[in-house]
């Protein structure tokens, strides 16, 4: 453990807080809260403690750890919840966001507007969903805009523009929709009444927006305002027959919201549902799809998609029903109290209607998870390219070889010996999980290749086997029966052989080989499938080589130019960009030198290779 992160260990405070847990690079790998900062933190490098693989892997590359103390558990986990949208750390749960389905958005602006989105931006406006059943979604914006009186346009309704005259009324004023607030027939007091009406009815309390219209009904009638009340009654109707066509599941009319999940570790995803019942009415339902949940169990998943969906949302229940207890609800109820101003219980029912609710809500978990399964089958055959499918047959693989990882050697005369491993998925390169390496088991100047595959290839699935994958679906290797039967030592010394199929891809001939058989398996050469393998092999070696002279650069760098008196490594980057090599600067007229670095620097260039010329 570095000297540093037992300082920090050793120093931690004992309050409520978010720990960061990071990188030699600095870079987050984990965030997470905790009552107590210095038990928590210290917990993970505890040896009597049991981790998971996951937790092993994560403490091996924790180098620092950061701490943020705030003064509740209830700040705590909405400061976590934060970090990891902006972050993402690797070791999180990653959940799914919810930014492709659509919200329903009241504008922060005089006179707000009312509209569907699906852009969620921080400028202060309302937002209600997501919605994840668009057509529900448009059905209540349908009911909206035939009961209230709402404008459409983007006009700018400050009070100068409307004084002035600015602004003539449109057809929606004409035809009911709209009560004219661009020319003052409407007050913005009388606008934000109607607001506040229709936000009572996207947070589901409808029952209470009809009581409410019936005694602004009753008293425009005694006021002998007829006009006024019957376009009240035509609301109130409206509204009832929108309520009517809500499932009634609960007599109690409670505000409640109903969490259940559902998880797969073998497809790695889990579903987390909610159903939002309001007056004993579900007036919704979310959803989202959970990532990256390895070894993790279903009471840490709902735990965290409950806090996910309270630390960004508006309304509060008065009671929550889980279907699994979670680890540590107290942050939780507090968040839920101190948002709604009173105690919100968090219930997990055993018996009775509740519990059959409950049962309702992971049948639907259950259903999304089985269609998300479905979706992931056909995209995955949509997918998959007819060169992979056809070498999938040419090399009679169990698998479909998505993901393709190809290792090729390369050195100069033997000296600066290097590897590359690239990988291909679905036919396409993946650049980003490309990696090079630097031969440490042969000496310089004795070239060794098969040593040399024995050593990247034992490396690599060594770490992969540490890291739990990604595994690949086939392995070639560069070269014949020898660099492949060098591979198979490597895999056996990894106790990986068998995994997944390993072939030699000989150049001469294209001749493609199995561990064990004795002559080559050849495939047309206008195949589709050769010509991937083609494409993958090439690929290792063009990587291959840049890589080694990269390397060579370097080299040639440190060893010539940086040895100068006064000339670092910036300096000579700059020669080298501006003249190509060392020997183009060793040949350099005197005038070209002096303006690309100066006289005096030229100067000592001049005197370096004059000393140095035999």
């Amino acid at each position: 453990m570095p000297s540093v992160l037992e300082d920090k260990l050793a120093h931690l405070p004992t309050r409520p807080g978010v720990y960061q847990h990071k990188d030699a690079a600095g870079t987050v790998l984990y965030v997470g809260k905790a009552k107590n900062l210095r038990t928590r933190v210290r917990s993970y490098f505890q040896e009597s403690r049991s981790h998971d693989g996951r937790l092993k892997v994560l403490v091996s590359k924790i180098a620092d750890v950061e701490v943020i103390v705030t003064d509740t558990e209830a700040e705590a986990l909405i400061l976590e919840n934060n970090l990891i949208k902006k972050l993402k750390p690797r070791y999180n749960v990653n959940l799914k966001d919810d930014k492709t389905y659509p919200y329903i958005c009241i504008k922060k602006e005089r006179f707000p507007r009312v509209f569907p989105t699906r852009r969620v931006k921080k400028d202060g406006s309302k937002y209600f969903g997501p919605y994840t059943d668009v057509k529900n979604m448009k059905q209540v914006l349908e009911v909206i805009r035939s009961i209230f009186r709402l404008r459409t346009c983007t006009l700018n309704l400050a009070p100068e523009p409307i004084a002035a005259g600015k602004y003539d009324v449109c057809l929606e004023y004409h035809i009911k929709k709209c009560a004219g607030p661009c020319e003052g027939y409407q007050t913005e007091k009388e606008y934000n009444q109607t607001i506040a009406q229709i936000e009572k009815l996207l947070n589901g309390k409808t029952q209470a927006l009809i009581e409410l219209l019936q005694d602004e009904m009753k008293r425009l009638a005694a006021a002998m305002q007829f006009e006024e009340a019957a376009v009240m009654r035509d609301q109130i109707a409206a509204l009832q027959k929108y309520s009517a066509k809500q499932k009634i599941i609960s007599q109690d009319f409670v505000d409640r919201d109903l969490f259940a999940l559902t998880l797969d570790h073998e497809a790695q995803v889990a579903v987390g549902v909610l159903f939002k019942v309001r007056e004993g009415k579900v007036v919704g339902r979310q959803h989202k799809y959970m990532r990256q949940i390895a070894e993790r169990g279903e009471a840490e998943l709902l735990q965290t998609f409950v806090e996910y969906y309270y630390t960004e949302t508006t309304f509060f229940p008065e009671e929550v029903l889980l279907a699994t207890a979670i680890e540590n609800p107290e942050p939780l109820e507090d968040l839920l109290s101190e948002a709604r101003g009173k105690k919100v219980p968090i219930k997990i029912p055993q018996r009775g209607d509740k519990a059959g609710l409950m049962r309702m809500v992971e049948a639907n978990a259950d259903l999304l998870l089985g269609e998300w399964k479905v979706q992931q089958m056909k995209r995955g055959e949509e997918r998959v390219p007819y060169a992979v499918k056809k070498l999938q047959e040419d090399l009679r693989l169990k698998h479909l070889p998505n993901r393709i990882e190809c290792f090729d050697i390369s050195h100069l005369g033997g000296t600066g010996t290097v590897a590359s491993c690239v990988v291909f998925e679905n036919g396409k390169p993946r650049k980003r999980d490309y990696r090079t390496y630097k031969i440490r088991s042969v000496d310089e100047g004795k070239p060794d290749d098969f040593q040399s595959m024995r050593e990247v290839v034992e490396r690599r699935y060594k770490r992969t086997l540490e890291e739990n994958g990604p595994w690949p679906d086939l392995v070639v290797i560069d070269g014949g029966k020898g660099q492949l039967s060098s591979a198979v030592e490597a895999l056996k010394a990894a106790d990986v052989y068998g995994k997944f199929p390993v072939v030699g891809l000989a150049k001469r001939l294209e001749e493609v080989f199995f561990p064990g058989d004795k002559d080559p398996k050849h495939i047309a050469k206008a195949s589709a499938s050769l010509q991937l393998l083609q494409r993958v092999r090439d690929e290792a070696h063009r990587f291959a080589v840049t890589f080694q002279r990269k390397q060579r650069q370097k080299k040639t760098l440190h060893s010539e130019l940086t040895e100068i008196d006064g000339i670092g490594p910036k300096t000579a980057q700059k020669l080298l960009k501006a003249f190509g090599s060392v020997k183009r600067i060793r040949s350099a007229p005197a005038e070209a030198l002096e303006a690309s670095v100066g006289p005096a620097i030229a100067g000592r260039l001049r005197a370096y290779f004059q000393e140095n010329s035999n």
